[in-house]
């Protein structure tokens, strides 16, 4: 096994262990989508590969807290509705590891609008930004994929107060990484 620890930005994962190989994608699904597909298709151990996504994310529920490994991931921005009504899967939903209960909803929209985050909550524990397109590059090209999240924030008003989280949220992402790698 080859871990490769993929993060939006440098501060969620300033405490990766420093044996650990790490990809930042910036933030949104679309560079992570690019960035971890390239990644994967470069990389020297393909065929040993697993992709460790990390990262914060804002909790749709006041009993969300703390650390979470993911079990499904959620794409919601997208017309899921309206695109199966075509006949066509939108594939919005996807599971990654049976064994966890907690489901991100992965947007390129930072939640911070009460009516948005009570409307996620009904389908998702979590909002983040690049989730769902990591699993989606994953298991497209056949890489196993584990993600984690630490909850940074409320997906409220108060979200932009990430900056002052996430060091902390950091911390703990890089302890978890560290039992995982040991």
């Amino acid at each position: 096994m080859h871990p490769l620890v993929v993060a939006a930005i440098a501060a969620e994962a300033a405490y990766v262990p420093e044996e650990m190989e790490v990809l930042l994608t910036g933030v949104g699904k679309t560079l992570a989508a690019v960035a971890v597909t390239r990644a994967i298709c470069e990389h020297p151990q393909r065929d040993e590969l697993v992709v460790i996504n990390i990262g914060t994310a804002g909790s749709l529920r006041e009993d969300v807290t703390g650390l979470h490994e993911i079990g499904t991931v959620l794409n919601h921005d997208l017309s899921a509705e309206a695109i199966r009504q075509l006949g066509i899967d939108p594939r919005e939903r996807l599971e990654i590891n049976p064994a966890h209960a907690t489901t991100p909803a992965s947007g390129d929209l930072f939640v911070t609008d009460p009516a948005v985050r009570d409307e996620l909550s009904r389908r998702a524990d979590l909002v983040d930004m690049e989730g769902y397109a990591i699993a989606l590059a994953c298991t497209e090209l056949g890489v196993p994929v584990h993600s984690v999240k630490m909850v940074s924030d409320n997906a409220d008003e108060t979200a932009h107060d990430w900056s002052a989280a996430v060091d902390g949220c950091a911390r703990e992402l890089g302890r978890w990484l560290a039992d995982f790698a040991g």
